[in-house]
């Protein structure tokens, strides 16, 4: 593939390194909850009895489901200042959080709320939620939304997830809409909280309307536009190892795209039956005029139908997400660990990334080297170094601990380490980069896994 792109006279100067607005974006969600729980105070006079205090808890479990359902649909919006300065695979761990923390709170809404109505009400419990569902209004619409949400917890869950397509994940994930819209109109037709408080009410209907504006511009409009403008096709599909294959994508104004190296975009290919799913690949080569290219192990049945592509399959896309890229570094010096198909992105930064840098590549056999013959001719080009680490002639495993690292990579504390592989080896190899001294803030990486 190395005749397709033509590689750059020269790496380009690294920009100064951005401060991630993580902490701030946390404290501004922490804050939300807090004026959450505000209104709960503001509007509930003296809590009186078992019935009362078992009725507040359940309001102020329901009231912070509600903002972390809103959040919980805000971080997955695809919004570019989390996307790219924050990183997609920390907003991922956080929307999975919320998930968690939108189910528990949903739980203890209902358990709470129901045995302080039944408390109140001297009935039994069957009784007062037979009543609640059915007489009280908008109840059906907020139970059928609880039923949606507890699903999507439920298939989310990592045992679960393991035993699912992807394809089924994603389309039960995106009922997560559903529900959100079908509970957001019992909280006001019940919410104490709002009934008479136009301030609050109006601040809830902000706080639901902003988010779904979110939504609809980052994951509907700006995609509409990209794709509308850059009219992405099939160029070619090229075989690099067993079951890894390239696509070269060609279109229209690539350049105009914004993408970087390290990178990745949400892929939609019309062919092949792949027309139903979005699937998130890396760059594997740096974008160019009119051309981008990603590299795709078959891990599945959408991965393994990428190499059924033909030149002229249109493409859809959504991006350019990620972090991984030149802005994080922060030294002269960069190592780049690639294990397996987590070489793609790295191999982008491994020809653009400035200042001295040194490419490990983890994999089975030299046949599972992904584009080796690349990534040799980068670093004669450029004067890097390329390291292999695979298994010795009986299958023996290498090991990368902390002094393999040290002696394969010479002060390896003041270097740059950017880190990609599958979930288990990114985890072994943090804590061995750790032991050897490398600072938190010098390891970089980002986990694609879903």
């Amino acid at each position: 593939m190395t005749t397709v792109y033509e590689r750059r006279a020269a790496p380009p100067v690294a920009p100064s390194p951005r401060r991630s607005p993580a902490g701030a974006v946390l404290g501004l969600l922490w804050a939300g909850a807090a004026a959450t729980v505000a209104l709960w105070w503001a509007g509930t006079g003296s809590v009186v009895g078992a019935a009362g205090w078992l009725t507040g808890a359940g309001r102020i479990a329901g009231l912070l489901c509600g903002y972390a359902c809103a959040v919980l649909v805000g971080l997955m919006a695809r919004v570019p200042l989390l996307e790219r300065r924050i990183g997609s695979d920390r907003v991922a761990r956080w929307h999975a959080m919320a998930g968690r923390y939108t189910v528990c709170l949903l739980v203890a809404h209902i358990v709470f709320i129901l045995l302080g109505y039944a408390a109140q009400d001297r009935a039994s419990l069957v009784h007062e939620t037979v009543t609640v569902v059915l007489d009280y209004p908008d109840m059906l619409k907020g139970t059928l939304g609880a039923l949606i949400l507890f699903a999507v917890g439920i298939t989310s869950a990592r045992a679960a997830r393991r035993r699912l397509s992807y394809e089924f994940w994603y389309y039960v994930h995106l009922l997560t809409y559903v529900a959100v819209f079908l509970a957001f109109f019992h909280q006001l037709s019940l919410g104490n909280e709002f009934n008479g408080h136009a301030a609050a009410t109006d601040a809830w209907y902000a706080l639901y309307l902003g988010v779904a504006a979110l939504v609809l511009w980052f994951r509907v409009l700006v995609p509409v536009r990209l794709n509308l403008r850059h009219r992405l096709r099939v160029e070619s599909v090229h075989r690099e190892a067993p079951g890894v294959y390239s696509v070269v994508v060609r279109g229209r104004r690539i350049d105009q795209l914004g993408a970087e190296a390290g990178q990745f975009f949400r892929w939609r290919f019309f062919g092949e039956g792949m027309g139903w799913t979005s699937t998130p690949y890396s760059l594997s080569a740096p974008p160019r005029r009119d051309l981008l290219r990603i590299t795709v192990k078959a891990l599945g049945g959408h991965s393994a139908a990428v190499a059924l592509l033909r030149p002229g399959a249109r493409v859809w896309a959504e991006g350019p997400y990620g972090s991984l890229t030149a802005e994080r570094r922060t030294a002269h010096r960069s190592l780049l660990i690639a294990a397996g198909v987590g070489v793609t992105p790295l191999r982008a930064l491994f020809e653009t990334l400035p200042g001295e840098v040194t490419l490990l590549y983890r994999a089975r056999t030299a046949q599972d080297l992904a584009l080796g013959a690349e990534l040799e001719a980068i670093a004669r080009w450029r004067g890097a170094k390329v390291l292999y680490a695979l298994n010795g002639p009986q299958g023996q495993r290498p090991v990368l601990g902390a002094a393999a690292l040290r002696e394969a990579v010479p002060d390896l504390a003041g270097h740059d380490v950017y880190l990609c592989g599958p979930h288990a080896f990114a985890q072994d190899l943090y804590g061995a980069l750790r032991a050897a001294g490398v600072p938190d803030r010098r390891i970089h990486h980002e986990s694609f896994e879903l």
